[in-house]
């Protein structure tokens, strides 16, 4: 038996646990629900587990019992070879309009991006580590992390100390990410270096001086001037970021008035920045800051402008992407490997687990049955659907990097 058999053993489980996470979804760092349904779900495993302070995560360290070098199995936990594991539990805030017989039965909540699929992976992969304990000569960390989606879970996690739960900081780390589009049902994509981009955000104000819409030369209108902005901010990355580098920046709230006589006082506008290289970014955070405050110059009005600086570069090891690629060779098949060529201009707060830690991020395909790859939904639409069959492939991704990883540290103590 492989563990990719042992994970087909699995799929009634795997699938009943999939569906109830789905139809019960929460946001943010507090997942009370979610939190005791992953708790239950690993219950009997006989794994040290501690749950967030400030946050309803789940630390479980697994401890292998496999001798390591000729240190044994008694060996100090600073002695033996550490692999993290992650899974990102959180939903979106978006209504689900996919007819499934487990919809979301929250108002306003979905798990828009897959990360059901996520935690039931790595459920099932805790459940695969734990039933060949006797053969792993080092400790596996399972990070079960809310709060993804914008709430920095993995920063928290990690400031409460995920990285010193089995005694010593991992040698590698793992995690998966479903895609409901972009590549084939089963398909494994991945790549070295940047793989996913940095997010930061950007936030204008712009105030001027209120007045009568039939009026506006006796007014500071700040309404034209966040419209040449939100226009404006796209030529300013298109001659600040070289033809080969990334830069993106897209403009998602604009606010301002009441009704259509009045001129506002105020104007105000959200964007998200996109970039995978830390001197680009530099240069268009600058660039965008002097920019916004010469058009409020330009139109006579003052201008707030605030960066928050959000997720760093996602960037794989690049000897730790050609150990995944191997492993899924093994434990799926090597016609199933995807090489990306470029990186996505998403974000990931996992980037700060690999900015500590040499590791991987892969994506799974997950397309559901009838829907085309290429031109399915995307993750975060609210008809993003994601297919049950490969969650015995997220579980045994995630437990043959785990159990290969380790067997290769223990070979070096």
């Amino acid at each position: 038996m492989t563990v990719a058999d042992d994970a087909l053993a699995l799929t009634d489980d795997l699938v009943r646990l999939r569906h109830r996470l789905h139809r019960h979804p929460e946001i943010g760092l507090e997942l009370p629900r979610t939190q005791q349904t992953v708790l239950e779900a690993i219950q009997g495993l006989d794994l040290e587990i501690t749950t967030g302070r400030g946050l309803s995560s789940i630390t479980a360290v697994l401890r292998g019992g496999a001798d390591v070098g000729r240190r044994g199995p008694s060996a100090a936990p600073a002695q033996r070879p550490v692999v993290l594991l992650r899974a990102d539990m959180d939903a979106l805030p978006v209504q689900e309009e996919l007819d499934v017989p487990y919809r979301s039965e929250v108002d306003g909540v979905m798990h828009a991006c897959g990360h059901d699929l996520h935690v039931t992976s790595l459920v099932g992969a805790a459940h695969l580590l734990a039933a060949q304990r006797d053969s792993l000569p080092g400790d596996v960390v399972l990070m079960f992390q809310p709060g993804e989606e914008g709430w920095d879970g993995a920063g928290h996690m990690i400031r409460e100390g995920v990285l010193e739960a089995a005694g010593r900081r991992p040698d590698a780390a793992y995690a998966l990410h479903v895609m409901s589009g972009l590549a084939p049902k089963g398909a494994v994509a991945s790549r070295p270096g940047p793989l996913l981009s940095a997010s930061d955000g950007l936030f204008v104000t712009l105030t001027g001086k209120g007045g009568h819409g039939s009026a506006p030369h006796r007014a500071a209108d700040p309404v034209p001037a966040i419209g040449e902005i939100v226009l404006g901010a796209q030529a300013v990355a298109g001659r600040t970021v070289g033809p080969f580098e990334t830069g993106l920046v897209t403009f998602g709230k604009v606010e301002a008035g009441t009704r259509r006589n009045i001129i506002p006082t105020t104007a105000y506008a959200e964007a998200t920045i996109r970039t995978t290289d830390p001197a680009v970014r530099e240069r268009l955070h600058a660039a965008l800051v002097r920019y916004c405050e010469g058009v409020a110059a330009a139109h006579g009005l003052e201008a707030e402008v605030r960066l928050e600086p959000e997720y760093p570069v996602t960037v794989n090891d690049a000897a730790e992407l050609e150990f995944a690629r191997r492993t899924v060779a093994e434990v799926v098949g090597a016609d199933r490997w995807l090489d990306m060529p470029d990186p996505i201009a998403g974000a990931e707060d996992f980037s700060r687990v690999l900015q500590a830690v040499p590791g991987v991020m892969v994506f799974l395909g997950a397309c559901l049955d009838g829907r085309d790859w290429e031109t399915a939904p995307d993750n975060h639409s609210p008809l993003a659907g994601f297919d049950d069959s490969v969650l015995p492939d997220g579980a045994a991704l995630l437990a043959g990097l785990a159990e290969r990883r380790l067997a290769q540290l223990a070979e070096r103590h």
